[in-house]
């Protein structure tokens, strides 16, 4: 598979052939750095995890040379930093037994700007070969400006498949912004109750960013502990472990939904829950 890059990597874990590899996934993220898959879309990876049915692809867009760094790796270069990052997405993808894990390797500069097609046209390539029943990616909420760039790339490539080849879901997950805020009934709800060694074990591999200042381990996993108990106020815990989504299917079935207008509509009914809630106890 020839992408935009030269430097853009396809890993195997299981050495299939890569046209298999990649037809047989039923569930593919994209997702802006490395270990944000790992964050995000610990639900997916598990529901296909030592299934022979089931097979879940990542995709990290961008190179991660930008990183931040400390300890023993705080004289990296961000070369360096680039294949410490690749490597450890490759473990990831051993322990999760990924279908596959491709790396663009797409400066974060260009997947930001609008105006360029590549970021589009590699992953449009990707859909087209992997053709996933279910799409996981960055929510239109997150705060990372990288990762509001990484979806609406991904929308884009999704509205230009065609009807048929689309998958039946897309949903924006957590990261850079929790959506406990969301209404309820907005929320799509992942369970993360079982295999809890193994979503530690898929954040653990990323030791430059643990080392390096940034517990991304303790705090994914605390935020699900904290979604499963703060879940519903009046029963006790049904999960031991949620992960939050939005659905964001329409917007690849209707070119001319505004992605703006769209997230706007989720902040709005949040609003409009807070309004009636304080409204009923004046």
């Amino acid at each position: 598979m020839k992408f935009h890059l030269d430097t853009a990597e396809i890993y195997v874990p299981d050495n299939v052939p890569l046209e298999e590899a990649l037809a047989r996934t039923t569930h593919l993220c994209l997702a802006a750095h490395q270990d944000d898959i790992e964050i995000m879309a610990a639900q997916p990876i598990i529901e296909c995890f030592q299934k022979k049915d089931l097979w879940f692809t990542g995709v990290v867009i961008t190179d991660g040379r930008g990183s931040p760094r400390n300890s023993i790796y705080t004289d990296y270069d961000d070369e360096e930093m680039r294949r410490v990052r690749f490597r450890e997405q490759y473990r990831a993808a051993v322990v999760g037994e990924f279908a596959a894990q491709i790396m663009l390797d797409i400066p974060s500069k260009m997947i930001k700007d609008a105006s360029k097609n590549e970021p589009v046209e590699d992953i449009l390539k990707i859909l087209k070969a992997t053709r996933p029943k279910y799409v996981y990616t960055h929510n239109l909420a997150d705060k990372h400006d990288t990762h509001i760039g990484v979806t609406l790339r991904v929308i884009e490539a999704l509205r230009r498949l065609d009807q048929a080849e689309r998958p039946e879901r897309c949903v924006g997950c957590e990261v850079w912004r929790g959506l406990d805020w969301m209404v309820d009934s907005d929320k799509v709800v992942m369970n993360l109750s079982t295999h809890e060694n193994l979503q530690l074990a898929l954040l653990g591999v990323f030791d430059s960013q643990i080392v390096g200042g940034k517990r991304y381990d303790l705090a994914s996993m605390g935020r699900r502990r904290a979604n499963a108990t703060y879940f519903e106020s009046h029963e006790v815990d049904a999960a031991t472990g949620l992960s939050y989504a939005m659905d964001m299917t329409p917007l690849i079935h209707n070119r001319s939904l505004n992605p703006i207008e769209f997230v706007e509509e989720f902040i709005q009914r949040f609003a409009g829950d807070v309004r009636e809630r304080v409204g009923r106890m004046i």
